[in-house]
């Protein structure tokens, strides 16, 4: 990876936004692009990098958004098309890959692994206590983002999990707050008498909130405690994202609008700037500038 493009990369971790990862790893000449060559696309379609020419530059991102949206990492392979056994546009030929016939390549093909890169699910933990640092710990072995923060502090709209487990400290709000946000788990460390009384003061509906937090393992050590709620993110996560390994809800991207372009055949995200041209009351998109030049010249050819 260049150091531009792990820069950004990294930066785009730390901001918890997902984005694919694209890289060339096998290359038939003709191409422009060469093994080794990477670009990351973000959830908005902005390409960061270079995979190839204007066409399968395309492609890439095209297939990067779909996979973004269904949350799982393939291998794209992009050939010149001229198979007149596959459709234009995109087939899955086997599990983790996808073949795109794109009309518009001059050369060979090639071969793209996108890696889709999703920020890991998010546990905000309030309150400095044993418990509290002992989830930080547990959580982050476990491959979660556990955060140790401060009350009063403001509840992330991402979080997966908010416990509160600040031994009185401004527990109502950040409670009723979380609550509000959606946030699929929400916990407090308590006694059951006063968890009881804390939700009422809060006013959450009943259910909510777990409290105390945790299964019932005969926990007794902050360790011990942290691994049973721990236990309960575990379960919440699996729920939120039951019954296929998807995006998580808290971070969906809506999988692009698709037109496809009457004279090469290939799939056009449909978005502000993309190219067009207006005809017979329809809208019509373009993968290059030739294609919308050679339909504006004879419409009715192209299907217009």
């Amino acid at each position: 990876m260049t150091a531009t493009t792990e820069q950004r990369a990294n930066e785009l971790r730390a901001a918890r936004s997902p984005f694919v990862l694209a890289v060339v790893v096998r290359a038939e000449r003709p191409t422009s692009a060469k093994p080794g060559d990477r670009a990351i696309i973000r959830g908005d379609g902005t390409i960061e990098g270079f995979v190839g020419g204007s066409c399968a530059e395309s492609t890439v991102r095209i297939q990067s958004l779909r996979q973004l949206a269904a949350g799982e990492s393939t291998l794209l392979r992009i050939t010149p098309g001229g198979d007149a056994t596959r459709p234009p546009g995109f087939v899955s030929d086997s599990p983790g890959l996808v073949v795109a016939d794109n009309t518009c390549l001059s050369g060979g093909t090639i071969d793209v692994f996108l890696e889709v890169v999703m920020p890991a699910p998010l546990v905000q933990v309030y309150g400095d206590t044993p418990i509290a640092r002992a989830l930080v710990a547990v959580g982050g072995a476990a491959g979660y983002e556990v955060r140790l923060a401060a009350v009063p502090s403001t509840v992330p709209t991402d979080a997966l999990a908010v416990v509160v487990a600040s031994h009185g400290h401004d527990e109502t709000g950040l409670l009723a707050e979380a609550v509000a946000a959606g946030v699929p788990y929400v916990a407090l460390v308590a006694s059951p008498k006063r968890g009881a009384a804390v939700l009422a003061e809060a006013g959450v509906p009943a259910g909510r909130v777990k409290t105390p937090a945790g299964l019932d393992l005969g926990a007794r050590t902050p360790g011990d405690v942290a691994v049973s709620i721990l236990a309960e993110v575990v379960a919440a996560r699996a729920a939120r994202i039951a019954p296929a390994p998807r995006t998580p809800a808290l971070l969906q991207i809506a999988a692009p609008e698709i037109a496809v372009d009457p004279v090469c055949g290939m799939d056009v995200v449909v978005e502000p700037g993309a190219l067009s041209h207006e005809h017979a009351g329809r809208t019509w998109y373009f993968c290059a500038a030739g294609c919308r030049k050679a339909f504006a010249a004879d419409p009715v050819r192209w299907g217009g």
